[in-house]
């Protein structure tokens, strides 16, 4: 029989400041209160065991709070502080997490200080089979044609009318992703998470 799993502590914000240190990041996300009622979010800082949201509803304090945060993915924890424009909640997470999100944050923050786009810092190539099927944010599937992709974005091709705005999420093929702009034929996705590179073609034209 196996043993029940011990489920993971909430550290208070001051004992989580001491243990961990913040960096600051600019990540969109949305996060869930226990009303289930959902809004956009900018984490501004972050650390392993806690992070700041600009937020336009920020719940009370101890309240139960899920966040999904691009490059991060779900993060569970609670509310420990608000200020005027938004919260601070801690992560709720095994060490094996901690370690994970303190290696997501190294690349992160070495991204900002690099002050360059991903898509440029990871090489571009035009894949084998251009065409790939994209689900815009209104839930059309729709076949578009690539351009060219890196492990961090991709290059799409598609009529002007049919464009998601800047900020919508997609997805293209089994990734998910984040449109940052528009191109003269098309539109520039950044990736939600990097990619390895020997399934990146698979995970994007794959069926």
């Amino acid at each position: 029989m196996s043993m029940p799993q011990a489920k993971p502590k909430y550290l208070p914000l001051a004992e989580e400041r001491r243990r961990f240190q913040r960096v600051k990041v600019n990540l969109l996300g949305r996060y869930m209160l226990p009303d289930r009622r959902e809004f956009p979010c900018q984490v501004i800082n972050m650390s392993p065991g806690g992070m700041a949201l600009i937020a336009p509803v920020a719940g009370a304090e101890d309240q139960r709070v899920i966040a999904y945060v691009d490059h991060l993915g779900r993060l569970e924890g609670q509310i420990a502080r608000t200020f005027n424009n938004g919260f601070a909640m801690t992560i709720a997470a095994s060490s094996r997490k901690r370690d994970k999100l303190a290696t997501q944050l190294t690349w992160l923050a070495n991204r900002h200080i690099l002050n360059l786009p991903e898509d440029r810092r990871h090489g571009r190539f035009a894949p084998r089979n251009p065409l790939a099927r994209l689900i815009l944010p209104n839930g059309n599937n729709i076949t578009c044609r690539i351009i060219d992709l890196s492990q961090s974005g991709v290059a799409i091709a598609l009529a002007p009318e049919l464009r998601p705005a800047v900020g919508a999420v997609v997805t293209l093929g089994k990734t998910q992703g984040r449109v940052v702009r528009h191109i003269d034929d098309g539109f520039a996705i950044e990736f939600s998470r990097l990619q390895h590179p020997d399934f990146l073609e698979d995970n994007i034209t794959g069926d």
